[in-house]
């Protein structure tokens, strides 16, 4: 290898300092890989998930100069029966509760702190869903029925060629991807070894050319779009997510903390899952939706955007959770009930009828449990009913 250097005309100096950096590098990315590998672990999942931007690469998200918005303590509320056991059963590992805008519950589970900034996992698309509203209504996007190529040219050829911005939001692609976390050699998992190795996202989406369906025939959940409607925002606007998110929805909602997205090694956003907040601040934009896109005196998102966005109107099989612009709602929704949801046990809960916003995060190795999803629901509802 010295031979190699210095036929290149590189000095002893020169050679170390190359070296020490290709060290470095490598080094970088072997502790971003061994990251992922045990990023579920039960003794390490806790503090993985308040700590992500010490494992990976990640930008932050501005909160800008303004002050931050009051959450208001309102009537201290009384839990409902079976709360307690499912704490612990579901790895709860934070907890507020907004009722009528004011806090009537907040705690912090196994060590955790209201300071920590949270994984959202899938929780940051329905953060994306909200951005796409505001982008439309601002007239750099026409709508949803744009084709996907003619944002993102680099996806002509793939199997997302053909495909809207709707068939993405409402993952109707048609695209093949494996989302089971569980196998290691899964297209979920191949991304995110991508991530930790500091590979680009936009290249290995389009690597993507096998479907399964035609765009809009069908929906299944499938993450890689929830990147897509991101690629069309970058492309539209010609700016990077998370700029655009701290300008549209960040700063207008005050936050008490300055969010993080993780990234791939190109400083792209991972918005299928990157976004790191506090719990508080997940309830900030939760009481936003709530109150159709208004937060104080902002129309932060157009009411329309979040008329259309938070009803269900992909095309979800029978017996399964129903599904808007990459917002979910119950199997048996009831009038204004809109969640959304990650992986290992991330919620933002909102009832319109009620009143009530509920932000929790949790670090649930069983969350694909059978029965845990419905059990989550079950008690969302219970503690919605329950706050007055």
């Amino acid at each position: 290898m010295a031979r190699i250097f210095k036929w290149l005309g590189l000095g002893v100096l020169a050679i170390v300092v190359l070296a020490a950096a290709v060290g470095l590098w490598k080094r970088e990315e072997i502790a971003r890989l061994l990251a992922v590998n045990s990023l579920f672990e039960a003794d390490k999942i806790v503090a993985n998930f308040s700590n992500m931007d010490a494992a990976f690469l990640h930008v932050p998200v501005p909160r800008g100069d303004g002050p931050v918005s009051p959450l208001e303590a309102g009537e201290p509320m009384q839990m409902p029966e079976g709360f307690v056991p499912w704490l612990e059963a579901r790895s709860v590992t934070s907890l507020v509760v907004l009722k009528d805008g004011k806090v009537v519950y907040e705690n912090y589970f196994k060590a955790t702190n209201p300071e920590d900034l949270r994984i959202s996992w899938s929780v940051a698309k329905s953060f994306l869903s909200a951005l796409t509203g505001v982008i439309i209504a601002e007239g750099t996007l026409p709508g949803v029925d744009v084709q996907v190529t003619d944002y993102v040219p680099s996806l002509k050829g793939t199997a997302y060629d053909g495909a809207t911005l709707q068939d993405v939001l409402q993952m109707e692609s048609g695209v093949v991807f494996n989302e089971d976390y569980f196998d290691y050699d899964s297209d979920i998992n191949r991304m995110g070894r991508t991530v930790a190795l500091g590979g680009a996202l936009d290249d290995f989406t389009a690597e993507l050319k096998e479907t399964f369906a035609d765009p809009g025939d069908q929906m299944k959940y499938t993450s890689i779009d929830t990147h897509v409607v991101g690629m069309v925002l970058r492309g539209a606007t010609g700016k990077p997510i998370a700029d655009l998110l701290s300008e549209k929805i960040i700063q207008p909602l005050g936050f008490e903390a300055e969010p993080f997205y993780v990234t791939d090694g190109e400083a792209v956003a991972f918005v299928l899952g990157g976004l790191n907040m506090t719990t508080r601040d997940y309830a900030r934009f939760g009481q936003m939706i709530l109150q159709n896109g208004k937060y104080g005196d902002k129309q932060v998102v157009p009411a329309d955007w979040i008329a259309e966005s938070t009803v269900p109107s992909a095309k979800t099989k029978d017996g399964n959770m129903k599904y808007g612009y990459q917002w979910w709602m119950p199997k048996d929704a009831q009038p204004g009930e809109v969640l959304g949801q990650g992986v290992y046990g991330q919620y933002l809960w909102i009832d319109r009828v009620h009143g009530v916003v509920i932000a929790t995060n949790g670090a649930d190795r069983g969350f694909r449990g059978e029965g845990v999803s419905d059990g989550n629901v079950a008690m969302m509802r219970a503690i919605s009913r329950a706050a007055k």
